[in-house]
């Protein structure tokens, strides 16, 4: 009961914040409509234990939007350590796609949200993981239908936090960059979102 309040609260209140004369909204997939970054540090500290390194999982909040490549490099850096960013992108996934994944659950108020406006605006996901990955999350959540374009990591040339991805899904509905919303529980969302010149709402800072 208070789960559903606390939901139907922060729906409202997001509901609010998109009103405006906007033709499409863009969704981050992990952390935004998937409540799986729990899931996601996981891999991450398997992975880098694999190896004898114990990363502290707050740094893949730091990150979060960034591709795994590039949060690698992060933490070779924070760590002193000297993983292979492709091999342990490689690892990661199929610890995240083969353990975690058919679990994942909906950040309930994002999806309601998306389902509220089908129809209303165009819908886009904008994600820092992997094709494969997104759809099936998207699936499981019962959502991928509703999805008018998907840009996923390596399909830009540059990623989050460039403006790259988000520019190229406005293009691909047809749109111009103004005229989309972009949802984010990130700062490297945020800052692509940004320099692509749209309005943006920091999901994770609902009050």
């Amino acid at each position: 009961m208070v789960e559903n309040i606390a939901n139907n609260r922060k729906l409202k209140q997001l509901t609010e914040l998109s009103q405006g004369n906007y033709k499409a909204f863009l969704y981050d997939c992990d952390g935004t409509l998937a409540d799986n970054m729990m899931a996601h540090k996981e891999s991450y500290v398997q992975v880098a234990l694999g190896s004898g390194v114990e990363i502290d999982p707050l740094i893949i909040d730091e990150f979060a939007g960034l591709p795994v490549q590039a949060v690698v490099e992060r933490i070779n850096q924070r760590y002193e350590s000297s993983f292979d960013p492709l091999t342990f992108e490689q690892e990661k996934y199929a610890i995240f796609y083969n353990d975690y994944i058919e679990h994942t659950k909906p950040v309930q108020y994002v999806v309601d949200h998306l389902l509220a406006h089908e129809g209303l605006v165009k819908i886009a996901v904008v994600s820092g993981g992997s094709r494969e990955a997104v759809i099936k999350t998207l699936n499981v959540l019962g959502i991928s239908a509703k999805v008018e374009v998907l840009v996923c990591a390596g399909e830009t040339e540059h990623g989050k936090p460039y403006p790259d991805p988000f520019l190229k899904a406005a293009e691909l509905l047809g749109v111009e960059p103004h005229e989309c919303l972009v949802f984010e529980d990130g700062n490297p969302g945020v800052v692509s979102a940004e320099a692509a010149g749209m309005d943006w709402i920091r999901i994770d800072k609902l009050l």
